[in-house]
């Protein structure tokens, strides 16, 4: 089986999907509180800042964040694999896999993800891209619950050594690999494509905070519907 031309498809969807965490995690932070909504990391660091500065306010930001992304890969993964068992024996994974990129289940959780990001576009229009209060703690919940849900999906798609949410230990695997003599790097370019992608959905979405903040959910949303238009692409000389 040639699976380059499915491969280069995951390629470009694990870029997009990169493209619109960058985004979430540059309005998350500057008007959803100070924290990420995918980088779990990092919030792990900002709530142990928290403590030292005994700011309420920033701990109790990290552990909405926290929690929505928990609950995002826990609701991702109980979706994802419900329409896998309900799939079976109605078609054979060989069949779907001629149908399109990803596997049905894995689609099933990004539109899962759709709409949670189609509920953080409402909310930030109708607060005037400035949510406070509680509309503030329950669209950084929503907002960290998409990037959870992404993360599950990214799981089920064998997107081997790359991540679309916490991109660390990809950068940790493109640099050592190419800082290995004679080592091949055949990941090379979708770990060097998933850095640029999160560089340049965070560009954008800073852009837009400082001239038009209004239209900044566009960008996750313009990712996200990219992502399952490119799913639906049957690969080409997949069989």
């Amino acid at each position: 089986m040639n699976t380059r031309p499915r491969e280069q498809i995951l390629t470009l969807i694990a870029i997009v999907l990169t493209f619109g965490s960058g985004a979430t995690d540059v309005a998350s932070f500057t008007r959803l509180g100070g924290v990420f909504t995918s980088v779990m990391t990092g919030n792990i660091v900002l709530g142990g800042l928290s403590v030292a500065q005994r700011s309420l306010s920033l701990a109790s930001h990290t552990a909405v964040s926290i929690g929505g992304y928990i609950a995002g890969v826990v609701g991702g993964t109980w979706v994802a694999h419900g329409f896998k068992a309900a799939s079976r024996g109605k078609a054979d994974d060989e069949e779907e896999s001629r149908a399109s990129v990803l596997p049905g289940h894995v689609n099933w959780a990004l539109f899962t993800e759709l709409i949670l990001l189609a509920g953080l576009t409402v909310g930030w229009e109708i607060t005037g891209a400035h949510p406070a209060g509680g509309t503030q703690f329950f669209l950084l919940a929503v907002t960290a619950a998409a990037m959870g849900v992404q993360a599950s999906a990214v799981n089920e798609m064998g997107l081997s050594h790359v991540s679309t949410t916490f991109l660390t230990g990809t950068l940790t695997g493109l640099v050592s690999s190419l800082a290995s003599p004679g080592k091949e790097t055949p990941l090379g370019v979708r770990r060097f494509g998933v850095l640029i992608g999160l560089a340049i959905g965070a560009g954008l979405s800073g852009l837009l905070l400082a001239t038009a903040a209004e239209a900044m959910p566009v960008l996750p949303l313009a990712a996200l519907i990219t992502t399952l238009v490119l799913a639906s692409v049957p690969p080409q000389n997949g069989r």
